[in-house]
């Protein structure tokens, strides 16, 4: 089980360098002018504060994985964790709504998340 959830450190790490990616992907410096500038600053504070959470939780998987399967406070961190993983999948269905394939495949990708951080809570 440590190494599904040493996986998930991985995981993770794969969403830091996605939404560091963010301003070059969805062309931030010349869509975000767009909007007022109040909104501009929440989409980039939100997306860099997302991107530090994964950072917490790389850093927890990979150096503290045997305290989040053995202690109480590390199984509930892996069980919201996994929650964490559920509610993006379920906030893809209802903002995204799989109208496109790369949809159906982040909707994998979070289910997966909530796997990875879910299973060891039933088999730990």
């Amino acid at each position: 089980m440590e190494v599904l959830v040493n996986v998930g450190g991985v995981y993770c790490i794969a969403l830091v360098v996605f939404h560091l990616l963010f301003w070059r992907i969805f062309k931030w410096p010349e869509e975000l002018p767009r909007l007022s500038s109040l909104n501009q600053a929440i989409m980039q504070v939100l997306n860099l504060s997302l991107t530090f959470v994964f950072v917490i939780f790389v850093y927890l998987s990979i150096f503290h994985a045997d305290e989040l399967l053995h202690t109480g406070l590390g199984r509930s961190i892996l069980g919201l964790i996994s929650i964490f993983w559920l509610l993006r999948a379920t906030q893809q269905v209802v903002f995204f709504r799989l109208k496109h394939w790369i949809s159906w495949a982040f909707l994998v990708w979070f289910i997966i998340g909530a796997l990875i951080y879910g299973v060891p809570l039933f088999l730990a």
